[in-house]
């Protein structure tokens, strides 16, 4: 018996999560660019801090666009296979205590925390059934899969196809024992710091990118004017206000997070962790040019 797929609904869900990446991407370019043509003040740090705060959650919601783009139900006569982003859940047939829609259940189950389509993650505690764990996009879709550790919630396009495949994989036993795996997204970030390279390139991208927020910071109120642009043919020399040396900060920050999330995701497997080595170095290295991008503007006289 092969193992058969039941996916949850993902359409919905995927234009909600894109709906809110381009909105908050938008908020956080239009606060960048204004960083460039404010002076230091009060309006100067309202722009930041929306820049900072609309690019925050970003990585949370492309995570979760990704999760609900990779999750998959699969189930064979051995076990049922939920995996949804990095999470990974290999449940043994033969550990599956019972299946039923969360409609049956008297006391309604409360929603994790964010609630959106396509986004229905987390865990919560159940009056009556304990611990509650949601691995679902849909919940008007919601099927209770109980095992003797924890019950996992789950959302398939077709709940009872899923009910169904069960029984009838119950029937007619297991073929090979299978082991229970659980695979968290922690769990990569943990195996990743193990390595001397990974922890030494994590941290040289950290601290260049403190300097470079250090830096700054004590620019921008000792030095109101900067040259950008050496002079060329005889040109006057092109001044700017110093703010403009905060896009330096920010854009490292940006990429050095882009740069982490995909390094982790490289990493996961073995023959792609020369990639992640390579994205963590050139985040690493990135971060050491635009420090010295800045020291050369600073050395440019005005």
């Amino acid at each position: 018996m092969n193992a058969d797929s039941y996916p949850p609904p993902k359409r919905r869900g995927l234009i909600v999560h894109g709906v809110i990446l381009f909105a908050l991407a938008g908020l956080a370019l239009a606060g960048l660019m204004n960083l460039s043509r404010l002076e230091a003040g009060p309006q100067f740090l309202i722009a930041l801090l929306v820049a900072l705060f609309a690019f925050a959650p970003i990585p949370l919601f492309a995570y979760r666009g990704y999760s609900l783009w990779r999750a998959d139900y699969r189930m064979d006569r051995d076990s049922l296979e939920i995996q949804w982003g990095l999470r990974m859940e290999t449940i043994p047939l033969s550990a599956i205590e019972w299946m039923r829609p969360a409609d049956d259940l008297t006391t309604p189950l409360a929603l994790p925390a964010l609630p959106l389509p396509g986004a229905l993650v987390g865990a919560r505690r159940h009056p009556d059934l304990g611990l509650v764990e949601f691995l679902a996009s849909d919940a008007h879709k919601l099927l209770l899969v109980a095992t003797a550790k924890r019950i996992f919630v789950i959302s398939p396009e077709d709940p009872a196809a899923l009910t169904q495949t069960f029984a009838r994989a119950t029937e007619l036993g297991s073929l090979a024992p299978v082991a229970a795996q659980s695979v968290y997204p922690a769990f990569v970030f943990a195996r990743a710091w193990e390595s001397k390279l990974v922890r030494y390139l994590w941290l040289m991208a950290l601290f260049l990118n403190v300097g470079l927020w250090v830096g700054v910071s004590l620019i921008i109120p000792s030095q109101p004017q900067i040259t950008l642009a050496s002079p060329f043919l005889g040109a006057p020399p092109e001044t700017a206000p110093s703010t403009q040396l905060i896009i330096f900060p920010v854009a490292s920050l940006l990429l050095g997070i882009a740069g982490w999330v995909a390094g982790l995701y490289f990493y996961r497997r073995e023959r792609e962790r020369p990639l992640a080595f390579i994205v963590w170095g050139s985040s690493a290295f990135l971060a050491l040019l635009f420090l010295v991008a800045i020291l050369f503007i600073l050395s440019t006289p005005t």
